[in-house]
């Protein structure tokens, strides 16, 4: 392999902004911003808007909009 021609992979912690849940893992982005980890250490912090803890999937909260009665309609379209 060719040197200095990978990314930096290195631990960083993301945290979900809207549920303040935090994760520990190793990846090639940075950021100026640190934060003080449970194990006494500083490491870079990213932000981020959704994660497991706060998208409606993995949370179990997902719904279906039924706009117009669009699902009804398409099930008695194709139900012959």
């Amino acid at each position: 392999m060719k040197a200095d021609i990978h990314p930096n992979y290195k631990p960083v912690v993301f945290q979900d902004i809207s549920t303040d849940f935090s994760f520990l893992t190793r990846s090639t982005m940075t950021s100026k911003e640190t934060i003080k980890w449970e194990d006494g250490q500083e490491y870079p912090l990213i932000k981020v808007e959704i994660s497991s803890q706060s998208h409606p999937f993995f949370t179990g909260k997902q719904k279906i909009v039924d706009t117009a009665g669009r699902v009804d309609k398409f099930r008695r379209r194709y139900a012959k």
